[in-house]
């Protein structure tokens, strides 16, 4: 699978320059209103950094079979590093303790019933109950196809098997093998590009790699410059406060 595919799927760059002019025509009265509330900006809890140090979800087996399956999807080569090296494991090991794992913005309660395409799946399993259930799966299901685990094939048989799963091939039990790979892909690359507060993106090589400028406050001081490359050094909000 090539980089820049997996990339290519996930990557949403939101690039923005705002000039605004006001112009009020002759004669036009100008209204000044007062009164009202004066707006505060919400506050809210400020996100602590991860502790690369710990693992806090995966078991070990659980975390080598995703740095396995990582590295197939964003292996390294001469554009960056490889998924695992980058702190997507540790990434998306992170986000399934917390409240993206446990589906907290879902209403799981039930009953159950299949929804428009506008409603989105309506599901009661949680990423956690995913990645859990799948990777056993998983690892059964490949080692009773191919005699061996996925970490144990050679590079070319774990592309083939993933290539396998993405097209839906598998049952995993309580669900199919798309799945669980769709969820991998998605936090892959999530991870890939993420701040690195969250753990992934490890030196902003993400970043780097896409020429992505970060968490920078403003573009005050480029705004005005035309018709040259400008070259910015990503900021991560761990170098903010």
């Amino acid at each position: 699978m090539e980089r820049r595919k997996i990339i290519k799927g996930g990557l949403v760059l939101i690039a923005s320059a705002t000039a605004a002019s006001i112009f009020r025509p002759a004669g036009a009265a100008v209204k000044v209103f007062s009164g009202g509330e004066k707006w505060l900006s919400p506050t809210g809890p400020i996100p602590r950094p991860v502790d690369t140090s710990k693992r806090v979800f995966f078991t070990e087996r659980e975390a080598e079979l995703v740095q396995a399956v990582y590295d197939r999807l964003i292996p390294a080569d001469e554009l960056s590093i490889s998924a695992s090296q980058a702190g997507c494991v540790i990434f998306t090991d992170h986000q399934l303790a917390g409240p993206y794992g446990s589906a907290q913005h879902r209403y799981k309660l039930g009953p159950v019933a299949k929804g428009t395409p506008e409603q989105g799946e309506q599901t009661l399993i949680t990423p956690a109950d995913i990645y859990r259930k799948g990777l056993a799966e998983m690892d059964a299901h490949c080692k009773k196809l191919l005699g061996q685990l996925f970490t144990e094939l050679p590079t070319d048989k774990q592309d083939s098997y993933l290539e396998q799963m993405e097209a839906d091939s598998f049952n995993y039990g309580e669900f199919s093998s798309n799945k669980l790979f769709s969820a991998m892909l998605t936090n892959v690359k999530e991870g890939f590009l993420a701040d690195p507060l969250y753990g992934g993106n490890k030196g902003m090589v993400g970043w780097k790699m896409i020429g992505f400028p970060g968490a920078r406050y403003d573009y005050r001081d480029y705004v005005n410059i035309k018709g040259q490359r400008v070259e910015l050094e990503p900021i991560s909000l761990l170098n903010i406060g």
